[in-house]
Order: structure tokens, then sequence, then C-alpha cells
């Protein structure tokens, strides 16, 4: 089952336009979305944004379907939202949210390759429609390009020794095509890991980070959202590792402090500021006691100014 991280702290610091338009890039299950439009008024409208088709299809039929005049789903990533907006004739928009990472039901369907706990196709692309799936890139990447993308993605110390493992398996004749596959192998490679997190963790995030180009996307849509906000609209991003978070931490800071020419220190700074850092929020108590994908999520929030 999925809950919504961070629900009504998330659009308490998007809205500030109850007639706007607003942007949910990540819809997954449209738990935001469906918050969002509760706050909204009659005027107002909802731009829902997913690569994953079956996300997609699910906000359009079915128990998660939203019928309500003022929303329409698309199917693309949010790297590609200046060009759905400008399909759509829409120039500026009030707010974008943001909330990264896999959701429960990719995680949860075994076919789509995201979780170690179930065994499965090792997929984990979230558009299923295009791109390179894990497995085939487990089966044409180098060793050194598999330990770089574990190692770089995944923060896993032992990247090296997995991507010879990996290779090795490969070329005894048995490639990697499975979720319990991978676990197996960096299972019998890592020898020692964090209290109560399997071995595989990293490699999986990694993995699924890299064929998903999920960093490349998202610093991307944050350099746009500076062209799409409008004065006073609001940036809102909920992450939930920390290669995720400090790029959305940079981005933040670097836009909204005045940039000094240090050829001329004394000179006054360039009035480049383009957004407002508004906070950081974390998950209460609660919420982290009742629902586990909550303990690592981080909201930060910025307005265009």
């Amino acid at each position: 089952m999925h809950t919504t991280v961070l629900l009504h702290e998330a659009i308490d610091a998007l809205v500030t336009n109850p007639d706007g338009i607003y942007v949910d890039g990540t819809f997954g299950r449209g738990g935001h979305t469906r918050e969002l439009l509760s706050r909204l008024g009659a005027g107002a409208r909802v731009i829902g944004i997913d690569r994953d088709p079956v996300a997609v299809e699910a906000a359009k039929t079915g128990p998660d379907a939203i019928a309500d005049p003022r929303f329409e789903i698309v199917h693309a990533s949010f790297a590609q939202l200046p060009a759905a907006l400008a399909e759509r004739g829409i120039g500026k928009i009030a707010g974008l949210l943001l909330d990264l990472g896999v959701s429960s039901p990719q995680i949860d369907t075994p076919e789509r390759g995201f979780s170690f706990r179930f065994d499965g196709p090792l997929d984990m692309r979230m558009d299923t429609t295009r791109g390179e799936t894990a497995a085939d890139f487990l089966a044409r990447a180098d060793e050194r390009h598999i330990a770089e993308v574990i190692r770089d993605y995944g923060e896993e110390r032992f990247a090296v020794s997995i991507a010879k493992a990996l290779v090795a398996v490969r070329e005894s004749g048995a490639p990697v095509r499975t979720t319990r596959e991978l676990s197996a192998v960096v299972a019998r490679t890592v020898k020692t890991r964090e209290p109560n997190q399997d071995p595989a963790t990293r490699t999986f995030q990694a993995l699924r980070i890299f064929v998903n180009a999920e960093l490349e996307e998202l610093e991307q849509v944050l350099k746009s959202s500076l062209d799409l906000l409008d004065a006073g609209g609001r940036l809102c991003v909920i992450s939930f590792h920390s290669l995720e978070d400090r790029i959305v931490k940079t981005f933040i800071a670097r836009e909204s402090k005045d940039e000094i020419d240090r050829r001329a220190p004394m000179a006054p700074p360039s009035s480049s500021l383009r957004l407002a850092a508004l906070g950081r929020i974390k998950p209460g108590p609660t919420e982290v006691l009742t629902n586990g994908r909550a303990r690592s999520a981080i909201l930060r929030v910025a307005e265009r100014l």
C-alpha cells in the first residue's frame, strides 16, 4: 500500500495562489495531486506528469483515477516539463512539486524488478516503453563501467568487488537476468553491511538511478523551474537519499545567494538572485513511526523571486 510522504507539509508549502497552475512532476498514485486539488479554486489547473505508463493509466481508469476537469495527466519525464507545458499553451506556473525516487506500487510489483524482496526480471525502468533494462546494461557493460555506476550512484564501497563478481558470472555463461540472481551475487561478495540493511540495497539503488538517469533529469528540471515558475511561485522537492538531496540543496543555495565577482570583491554583489530558500522540512515522529518510507525524507522549499 502506498502512503504519501509529507502530504500536508508539501501542499501547505506549495500553494500560494488558489487559482494558479500547478505541476505534480511525479504523479505516482496521485496522493499529492488529490490534496492539492482539494486546496485549489475552480479556476485552478493541475498538470500531473509521470514517466511510468502504469501510473498514467491508473490516473485515467480504476480506483486511482482522478475525474476532475481541473486535472490532466501527461506521460512524460519531468525533464520534459517545458515541452509538455508549451504544448498546452502554458508559459508560467504557480508551483512545482517533485516527490523523487521509486514509488511503493513500483517496488511491490515483482515484474518491475525494483526490489530484492521479490524475484522478477531485472528491469528497473520507470518508463517500460523505452530505454535499456538493468539486465541489459549488466550484460554489455565492462567491469570498470559497472563499478563506476555502483560506486557513484550507490555509494557502495565494495563496488569494484561486486563488478568483478558480476562480470565473472556473465563470462561463465550465466549473466544476471533476475533480481534474485543479482541479490545472490552481491550477497556472496559483500561480507559486511550496516545493521538492518540488505547487502544488495546500494547496488539496486545504483542501477535504478543509472538506468533511469534520475540525477541528470533532476538537474534538468531544477534548471527549467527557474524559467517556468512565476514570481512568488514555489518549488517543493522531496528527496529520499543523499545524492538527490545534495543536488537540490546545492541548486537552491546557488540560486538564492548573491553572486560576488571574485575579481572585484569590494564591488556590490550582482543582482542574480532567482530563488529565496524557504526551508527544510522532515517528517514528524508519528509519520516516521507509521510509514517507514518517510524515515529518510527531506522536503526543501524555495520561492521564485
